[in-house]
């Protein structure tokens, strides 16, 4: 049988919806991204760049509430992951295809005198090939998501141990320390310089970036609606009940340690992989540029806009943020002599600005966390109403 929903009662369900305070934060996102797109000098560019920064992000945020938003982890090391994933794409693929080629491959490719050279070849190659590009693409992501996994499992060893404060300052330890590597040892990465990065959207010509954009929104899409299904299923209510009371958790006969090593490696897969795209889709790859400023406290900006624990608050946290530091780049020259301080620091003032207000007047966020049955709502709602007719007739 068929379920029909009448044009009134659609109307009247997305009358409801934009009432509530989902339909008003996604009214007020849409809104901005159209002024902000429509007032730049070349809007097509402002939008794909909006959208390009903001899938990377959202990635990497994603994680970030996984770990802590759903199991309480302490994750002040998320640029540690972000930078493995960076790493092994700048790293690994690159050197591969270079084997191949019967090019220098070894330490010498981080030789900035020697990429330069190498990486247009692979990229002549690549041009030439659709699906050897399709393929390579593919591979650095999985390359980055088991490098991330791996860096996932050896920073769950102190978090065995560790709680609160100590894992937290643990973890960004780790993630400078491995910053540090990749900017002082130059076979890694490339040192100070960075490598460049094979370029497997080549052969789509001018829409390069078009179709760059396209599949980052792609795939960040696809691994919002799976760590939301992941909340929704058994593992992800182990996840809060960790979260909620450890204790109760041990009760119910959870492993608390293979649980919290499960939440780490997964969430900081999901985080290379979001470090690999930033590469391929800037096409370079320099260790600086993952610092635990932009990379770790930004995340954590995003997710408390957005609401801890919650998605879809963590979707419009990343949009909203990401369109106003868009705006704030392109309007700082216009900024010159108005604001007492360099302008290019305004979008950091207005992060720890927003963050105290949160903190303040919104400690929940925009969208904050709600409870999710086992069962859909309305199956527990006819549930109930049985329950209820079952005890006016007795």
């Amino acid at each position: 049988m068929k379920l029909k929903i009448e044009p009134k009662e659609l109307w009247n369900r997305f009358l409801v919806l934009m009432r509530s305070r989902e339909g008003i934060v996604c009214l007020i996102t849409a809104i901005g991204l159209s002024l902000i797109t429509l007032t730049a000098a070349e809007p097509l560019a402002m939008f794909l760049s909006i959208l390009a920064t903001f899938s990377s992000f959202f990635i990497v945020t994603l994680s970030l509430n996984l770990e802590t938003g759903e199991t309480g982890i302490p994750q002040f090391g998320r640029v540690l992951a972000v930078l493995t994933g960076a790493f092994a794409v700048g790293a690994i693929p690159g050197r591969i295809m270079a084997w191949a080629l019967g090019l220098p491959c070894g330490l010498d490719y981080g030789d900035d005198r020697v990429n330069y050279k190498v990486v247009p070849r692979i990229n002549a190659v690549l041009e030439a090939n659709p699906a050897l590009s399709i393929g390579f693409f593919i591979f650095s992501l999985l390359i980055a998501a088991l490098a991330g996994a791996a860096i996932g499992w050896l920073t769950s060893r102190p978090a065995i141990r560790l709680r609160e404060a100590y894992l937290g300052i643990s973890l960004l330890a780790f993630g400078d320390v491995f910053m540090w590597i990749g900017q002082n040892w130059e076979p890694l990465v490339g040192g100070t310089t960075g490598v460049f990065i094979p370029d497997p959207f080549r052969f789509t010509g001018g829409y390069r970036h078009i179709v760059m954009v396209s599949v980052m929104v792609g795939i960040a899409f696809l691994l919002f609606v799976f760590v939301e299904m992941l909340s929704r299923s058994p593992f992800g209510r182990t996840l809060k009940m960790l979260r909620d009371c450890e204790l109760a958790a041990n009760v119910y006969g959870r492993d608390i340690v293979k649980v919290r090593t499960r939440s780490l490696v997964l969430g900081s897969s999901i985080a290379a992989v979001g470090g690999g795209l930033y590469v391929i889709y800037v096409g370079s790859c320099k260790a600086a540029t993952f610092n635990r400023v932009y990379w770790t406290f930004w995340p954590w900006a995003y997710m408390m806009l957005g609401g801890i624990g919650s998605h879809v608050g963590v979707f419009f946290g990343v949009m909203i943020f990401t369109m106003i530091r868009a705006f704030i780049v392109v309007k700082r020259h216009a900024l010159m002599g108005v604001v007492p301080f360099d302008p290019i620091w305004l979008d950091t003032l207005l992060g720890g600005i927003v963050l105290i207000l949160i903190v303040l007047f919104m400690p929940y966020g925009l969208i904050p966390e709600k409870p999710k049955t086992t069962l859909p709502h309305d199956k527990v709602e006819a549930m109930l109403k049985a329950v209820k007719q079952r005890v006016r007739g007795t």
